[in-house]
Order: structure tokens, then sequence, then C-alpha cells
């Protein structure tokens, strides 16, 4: 009985979806009748026709208005120009159409491949190395949205051309690849992302474009394959689309004599190619658009107005860009009136057109908003799902000795080459140097055989040299933009040194690599495109990880198909939107970030935030000093001030405990013996890392030095064997000076209670404690153990030895003490006094450094593929230590308060299990393992005047990572 009731369900419910579908149909028809029957004889031909709007970067063409008045022609399809441009001359022409236009455009890869200011998607050929179709089918709902918001209702793809011959001088990297199976995968879910989102999809070139050398706009290419071959792969994408559903094919101008006998009938012209192939044989019955009737493939062997005939003839619907629009009507015209062309075929084209448009929303005319078009066109949508397109095309070829990901970065001296281009805005290039120290060399494209020999002799010190092959384009004719003297340079490199090369370019250049000598690490990323740039040094340096497979074999070297894998171990990027973060929050951190800028709380800053190790916030602001000379970019060094307490000291304290060489819960005078006869003697360290050990905040040691009568005797102008420690840029304080230091904590005086009470003094002794049992500089020590190993190459203590002084914002503009700006010279004056290293000041670094610092504790001590500190270690030292004593601190780690104040330390949803730490030069860094954020801000807020305290007035630090974790508590 059930089944019965749910049979009864089903046919009811077809039975009503059939009555509504009819009803649509109804509606339909009765439109497409009503303007049939408004249209002329000559403007149910000009139905036919989609015309030119202009020449790619040119201005519209003024003669567009006078076939849409004059003829009322059927559409238009615009080229390259300026999406306001196109959009307000849209609406003038669909206004001063008499029957709505049908607006097309060729974007293959996005509007981005017409219109500036817009998302370009990658070729298809990086498409085609993607193992997930689901990526594409989001791409073409996304291209689809972006048509919609421009007024587009047709997009004359995808390429579906199977690309069998590596020397195609036009298809190439517009092709998935040479996989059939491939192809048609990535071709159907093109179209349904299209489809589905209202954009009349259009494959192209049927019947195949692949297999050609030489170009259908400058000839006429021949394909002459048997029927046989033709059935198995080159049309195997268009059977299969058109059984999907396809709207719209476009066929190539070529000659394949296996279907027409004339030597000079394009197949766009040929009835057996369009009528019999495509149409009967194949069985399509949506929109048949010709290729560009103005391109030599055709205009070589017939006249304009003929073409036009001819295309009707053999079976096409819309005769796309006609060279002379009035001579082809004229002439279609003459060929129905003398029974060349019966009108009946025009009759149901025109009609076919109508329904088309009825279905494109033409049925009503709407105008095209151009506020915020920019914003719509480059949403937060398009961006994240380019960078996951790129991310998971990268194609990893070869991984000798598992090189890739670069898992010891400090075993390395790594040179990066740049081939084919400079240095300057080289995204490639500024990512590696965020992962690792690299040395940069540039091989510009005019450079020479005496160059190569120079650049060799550079390389000599380096045992790791990453090539970037850059300044390449998609065309195999152009041998892609890479020379000769470019392949010279890669392959002596190869062959002398440990290499990577990362190819920006198709895979097919592969060829001119010298197969005894291939680099031990290959990288296809397929286009000189920033992001890819930026991708790819994630992936070498184990940000993400590898997953492309090469759409197209390459001779004697690697199959279709092949392609490695590797896992991620680093710090990596994202769009905000992949984590659901609106671009409304993206918005308000940027304002906050200007309005500390613009109150003068900081001349700029840099500001990071990562969730669960994917930094989707990094960005610099503003310039280094007020006089704006430089701006602040996002390698540039911030004095951290007390952040050295956690990554520098704690960082290190937790290390040794975990290994059993320190014990925080023994006296400190355990590790100095020089405090065993003062009242510092039984201070517990755990005690003092939660700074409730009864020392005093801090001691002004440099106030004892500035006055005239003993400056001379403890600083000179110069280094010398009895002033050897720089203090800053023309001083140098004289020898074992430090003892003095020292000595006045020794015997200065303890608190009455052991009451929380911050103070810098015990972090002065912890440095001396570990160097003790250590025996090595600390400076070393942190550099070998971890900064090293972890791969980042601006954290560390004296920056001035490793970086450029522009590199570095600048401080205090000293009066007191240095007498000078100090840039790259630490601030705190205690820690220059001990040579600019010491355990509560002294490090130096930019956000991204510090936050694989901050992430790596949230990591349980792991990070890159080794491990630094224990879990349990670093679990104990983050909570807190002594809430009975009102005390919220960890060891060495700051918390948030027991209980929330406006003012306080943290934003107030940072969880009890957070930890962190700020510094007096305008820093914060903070880590919360309940949500698996990571927030860092660096500003130099005492430039120029160590009093200025407004970044704290203001909380802007707090403010901006209260708005983080609004962020990422209000997702989509």
């Amino acid at each position: 009985m059930l089944n019965k009731y749910i049979t009864l369900f089903v046919f009811l419910l077809l039975f009503h979806t059939d009555m509504v579908r009819g009803q649509e149909n109804g509606i339909r028809e009765a439109w497409v009748d009503s303007v049939f029957h408004s249209l002329t004889d000559e403007e149910r031909i000009a139905q036919l026709m989609v015309v030119r709007a202009n020449d790619p970067g040119k201005d519209y063409f003024a003669s567009v208005e006078k076939f849409i008045s004059r003829y009322n022609i059927g559409g238009v399809c615009f080229f390259r120009n300026h999406p306001h441009h196109q959009a307000e001359t849209t609406n003038r022409w669909q206004q001063l159409a008499k029957t709505p236009l049908l607006v097309s455009i060729d974007a293959e890869w996005g509007l981005g491949m017409r219109l500036d200011s817009t998302t370009a998607f990658p070729y298809q050929m990086t498409l085609g190395a993607i193992r997930d179709n689901g990526l594409i089918y989001q791409m073409g709902a996304i291209i689809a949205m972006h048509c919609q918001r421009m007024g587009i209702h047709m997009n004359f793809a995808p390429v579906v051309d199977i690309n069998s011959n590596p020397g195609n001088p036009v298809i190439g990297m517009r092709s998935f690849g040479q996989n059939r199976e491939n192809v048609m995968l990535k071709g159907i879910a093109y179209m349904q992302g299209l489809q589905e989102h209202g954009i009349i999809a259009t494959a192209k070139h049927f019947p195949g474009h692949g297999d050609t050398d030489t170009d259908s706009h400058k000839t006429l290419p021949v394909v002459p394959h048997t029927k046989e071959r033709l059935d198995s792969l080159e049309l195997y994408p268009f059977r299969h689309m058109i059984r999907h559903g396809l709207g719209g094919i476009m066929i190539a101008h070529l000659y394949i004599p296996a279907y027409e006998k004339d030597p000079g009938l394009a197949s766009t012209l040929s009835p057996e190619i369009v009528d019999g192939l495509l149409r009967n044989e194949l069985g399509f019955d949506g929109l048949i658009v010709t290729d560009a009737l103005d391109m030599k493939g055709v205009t070589k062997h017939h006249k304009p107005g003929v073409i036009g005939v001819k295309a009707l003839q053999a079976g096409n619907d819309i005769l796309l860009l006609p060279a002379d629009v009035p001579v082809a009507i004229k002439k279609i015209r003459q060929a129905v009136e003398n029974g060349e062309l019966a009108e009946d075929v025009i009759n149901q084209r025109c009609r076919k057109v109508l329904r088309y448009k009825y279905d494109a929303g033409l049925a009503t005319r709407k105008h095209i908003r151009t506020d915020h078009l920019i914003e719509d066109l480059n949403d937060s949508r398009a961006k994240m799902l380019k960078r996951k397109l790129y991310e998971s095309s990268l194609t990893l070829l070869r991984n000798e000795y598992e090189l890739i990901p670069l898992v010891h970065p400090d075993t390395l001296r790594i040179a990066y080459v740049s081939v084919g281009a400079s240095l300057e805005n080289d995204h490639f290039a500024k990512t590696l140097q965020l992962y690792g120290r690299i040395a940069s060399f540039a091989f510009e494209r005019n450079d020479g055989k005496k160059d190569i020999t120079a650049l060799l002799k550079n390389l000599e010190p380096y045992n790791l040299v990453i090539i970037g092959v850059r300044n390449t384009n998609m065309f195999a004719y152009d041998d892609y933009g890479i020379t000769q003297a470019d392949w010279v340079l890669v392959n002596k490199i190869a062959a002398a040194k440990k290499t990577i090369l990362n190819l920006f370019a198709s895979p097919y250049s592969l060829v001119n690599l010298d197969k005894p000598t291939l680099p031990d690490g290959l990288v296809v990323s397929y286009q000189d495109e920033p992001l890819a740039g930026e991708i790819a040094a994630e992936l070498i340096f184990g940000g993400v990880g590898a997953q492309g497979k090469l759409p197209v074999g390459i001779h004697g070297l690697f199959k279709e198909g092949d392609g490695l894998e590797t896992m991620p171990l680093r710090l990596c990027f994202t769009e905000p939107g992949a984590l659901g973060i609106q671009d409304k929050y993206i918005r308000i951190a940027d304002s906050i970030a200007m309005a500390g800028i613009r109150l003068k709380a900081y001349p700029g800053c840099q500001v990071l935030a990562a969730k669960d190790g994917k930094v989707f916030y990094h960005k610099a602001f503003g310039y280094h000093t007020y006089e704006k000379e430089r701006e602040v970019r996002p390698a540039d060094l911030y004095d951290l001030a007390s952040i050295t307490k956690i990554a520098a000291t704690t960082l290190a304290l937790m290390d040794l405990y975990g290994k059993g060489m320190i014990d925080i819960d023994q006296r400190l005078s355990k590790y100095l013996p020089f405090l065993g006869y003062t009242d510092k003697k039984d201070i517990i360290i755990r005690e003092l890392l939660a700074h409730q050990s009864r020392l005093q905040a801090w001691i002004p040691y440099f106030r004892y030095t500035v006055h005239d009568t003993v400056r001379n005797s403890i600083y000179a102008d110069e280094p010398g064997e009895d002033f050897p420690v720089r203090v800053a840029e023309g001083m140098y304080i004289r020898k074992n000076y430090f003892r003095g230091i020292f000595d006045s904590i020794r015997f200065s005086g303890l608190r009455e209670n052991n009451q929380y009470k911050y103070s810098d003094l015990g972090f002065y002794m912890l440095k001396e404690s570990m160097e003790s049992i250590l025996n090595l500089p600390f400076e070393k020590f942190v550099e070998q153990e971890y900064y090293g190993p972890m791969g980042l190459p601006a954290l560390g203590y004296l920056p001035l030895k490793r970086f450029p002084r522009e590199n570095i914002a600048p401080t205090e503009d000293d009066r007191i003490f240095r007498k000078q700006l100090l840039q790259g010279d630490v601030h705190d004056q205690g820690a220059a006094m001990l040579g600019g290293v010491s355990g509560h000041a002294g490090l130096f670094s930019n956000a991204f450094d510090l936050a694989a610092i901050m992430q790596m504790f949230l990591q349980g001590g792991e990070y890159g593929g080794r491990l630094y500190i224990k879990k349990e270690v670093l679990e104990e030292f983050t909570k807190t230590q002594f809430p009975l004593n009102l005390n919220r601190r960890g060891i060495g780690f700051d918390k948030p308060l027991l209980e929330y104040e406006e003012d306080g330390p943290t934003c107030k949803s940072a969880s009890p299990q957070s930890f962190g730490h700020s510094g007096f030069t305008g820093t914060y860094a903070w880590a919360d393992p309940a949500n698996g954020l990571v927030y860092i801000f660096l500003s130099n807020s005492i430039h120029p005047d160590g009093s200025n305290r407004k970044l704290v007035e203001l909380n802007i630090r707090t403010s901006l990572h209260q708005m983080f974790y609004d962020a990422l508590i209000d997702t989509r």
C-alpha cells in the first residue's frame, strides 16, 4: 500500500513539474513570437550576428551604435577595456536596441582575460594539473556571477581542445591538456559552473584545434587525421559535454579532409562538419557559433559577404564578428531572394537565438549598476578560489633525496637566481625570503655569456640554488619567452650545484633541460603570475604541499599524470574567505591600523593574524618615520623589546628544562653562584619567571654613565681592545662593564612582599645562567637551536650584522643617553649596554618570523617537521602559575587577567588558555589554543619620542586582536 502512495506522489509531482515547465515554455514562446513578428526580414538576419565591440585595449567602435540602430543586430562581443566603461556602454547600447542584445565575451580564464581590474583565474593548462574538478566548477560559477554583474550572457569558454601537439601555436596553455578524460571532465565542470549560474557556455574549437601547427588567425590549419582518430580523441570531450546539456559550441576554422573535400573550405563553412557531424551525428541542438569571421582562416579563401552566407548554409546559428556587417546582411538577403538560402533557415535560427535571449533573462531589460563594480568583480570568493587553484596546480616533478620541502634550512647556504627578469616585484623571491636567509641574483634577458660566467662565480659559496624562470609567455612560437641563453644558464647551474628549478611557464619548455643533469628539485608553476610565485615559495619551504599532476607529457622526460606529493610543514598563506571571514572585518582591521597612523600612535606597523597555521591577514602599513621616506614592507624588522622574554629566554628555558639541564623549581643561585651570598640566593626560577620574586622593576644603569665627568671613561667613539662592545652608532662601552650591571642587580634591594610586580631584572640573570650551562653565547645558541632550523631569517639579535639598516624600523631619537636616532641598535638601555644581547630585550623580527615562533608554541613545540619543545613542558609554562596570589602570569608568558578589565593586557575574547607578551617599543604577540589564533602587531610607537603613549591609550593592539576574534566567530 505504501508503495502505491509513493508511486502516486511521484506521478503527481512529475505532472506538476511538467505543467509548470509547460507554462514557462508557453510564456517563453509567446515572447519569442511577439519579438519575432516585430522584426523585418533584414532584422531577422541581423539577429544572427554578434559584432566586435572594440579592438583589444581600444575604445568602442562608433559603428556598433549604427548597426544597433540601423540593423537591430543580435549581439556584441567585448574585448579588453575597463569594467566601468564596458558597463556604461552596455547600458547605452541596450537602451538603444529595439531587441535586447546578447552580450558575449571571450573570457576563458575569467573577466581578467579581457577587462582590467578584474579577476584573472589560471590558464586552462594550469587547471589541467588540478585533481579536484569541483574547483573547476566553482571557477565556472564565479566567472558566471562576474559575467552577470557585467550584463554578459554568453562566455566563449571552455576550450576543450585536446592539446596533443606540443608545438601548437594557438591552443597550448589554453587547453586542459592531452588526456581526453581530463579535458572532458574539466570541460563539463567548467560548463556546469557557468550554465547553472545563468551564463551560456560555448565549448570550443569544434571539432578540435589541439593538433595543429599553424594559427587559424593567420591561415587555415589542416587536421589530417582519420574519422576514427577524430572520433576517439578530438570529438570525445564535445560528445560528452553535449550529453550533459552544453548550451553552445564554437566551430573552428580548420581544414579536415576526413570530412571535407574542398581544401579551401574551413570547417566553419562546411555543411558536412556543422550540419552533418555536429548537428546530426552528435545530436547537438544548442547554439552553434562560428569562430571569428574576420580571421584569415576563412577570409583567406572567401570574401566577407560570401562567408556569412556559407556559414549559415553550413548550419551555424550565430555569425561571430563578421568583417563587414552591411555587406554580410546584403549578401544573405540576396541569397534568400535567389533561393541559395531558405528563408525558413533564417526564421528558425532567429527564433532559436530569441529563445536563448529569453533564457538569459533578456525579456526584462536590466540596468548594470556601476557602484562597487570593481569590488564585486574582485570579491573574496574569487580571491580565495584563485589561491586554491594555483595551490592545487603546482606540480613537483623531481624531488631527489626528498629535498622539498626544505626541512633543514640551517644546513643550507641558499642562493636564488631570477632567470629572465629583474628582482623588482619578484613575488617568488620575496616569499622565499620570508622563509629563509637567501642571497638573490638576477639574469635578465639581455644578459650574455660574460654575465653567465660572472654569475656562476658568485654562486660558488652556496650549496643550494633555487632558480625561478620568469618573464615568460604562453606562446610556443616564441619559445614561451625563454631564450637559449636562459636554458644554458639553468643547465650549467644544475650541473654544478644542488638545484631547485621552479618553472613559471608551459611545461612543454622543459624539453630544453639537459637530461643527464636534471635539477634535483623541479616544480612547474605554469604561469609567471605573482600569486603562483608566492605559493611556489611556500611549497619549497613546506607551507603548502605539492598536489598537481602534469597535464601533458614531455618527450623523453616526464609522462602525462606525473607529479609527486608532499605534506605541509610550516605557516602558509590563505585568503580570509577560506576561513569564512567576511570582507567587512578585513576592512575594519585595515581602518584600525590606519587610524593609529593618522592619530600618530606610530608611523607604521605590521599586522599578522593566522588561524590553525594559515595566515589570513599579513599587511604592512605606513612608513618607518613620519617623514614618509620609506614605506613599511612585510620583511622589515622591528625591535621586539620585551617579547624577547618569550621568543628567546623562555623558549630556551623550556627546551633546557625539558632536557633536564635546568630545573625551574630550583634556586637561581644554583646556576649563578655569585648570588649565593646575597639576598637573591633563595629566588626560585619559577617565581622569577612569573614576576613574583620580589625583584625591583628595573634599574636605570645608563643614568650613572651620562654625566660628562664619567662618560669619557666608560664610552669610546670607536671600537677597540678596551671598548669592544657596541652600544649604538659611534658609541662603544668599556669591556667588562657588564659586571657592574650585574652587581647592580645583585646588590639591589628586594621588595617587601612577593606580590606580582613586572621586572626585567630576573631575565638578565636567566640569560647569564643559561650561558654558563651551555658555554655558548646566548645569541648563537638561539640561532643554532631554533631560529636557523625553523627557517626564520629575520628573527634574532644584532640585526645590523645581518640586514641593511634601511630594512629596520627606527625607534627613539634618544636625546639623553645615546644622542642619536636608534635604528638597528636595541632601544632598551640595559640591553644596549650589554652589547645588544640580553634575556629581557634585544630581539628584532618581522611579523612572519615571530608568528612562526607563536605557531610552534601552539603546535605543542613542533614546527617544520621538527620538535623543539616537549608538549607537556609548553603546557606547564603557558598556564597561570599563581592565581591564588592574584598573579595572572605563566612561566615567562603573559596571560589574560583573571577577571577581564577594559585596559588589561588582552582583548575580551582572549581565552584563559591564551598566552603571549607585549613590548615597550609598540609590539605584541599572542596565541590562543582555544581557537588556533596567532596575532602579531609590530610597530615603532616610541618613534621619535619614547614618551608617546597613544598606542596604549587608544588600545589599538587589543582592538585589532578583538576584531580578529570577532571575525572568526562571525563566519559564514
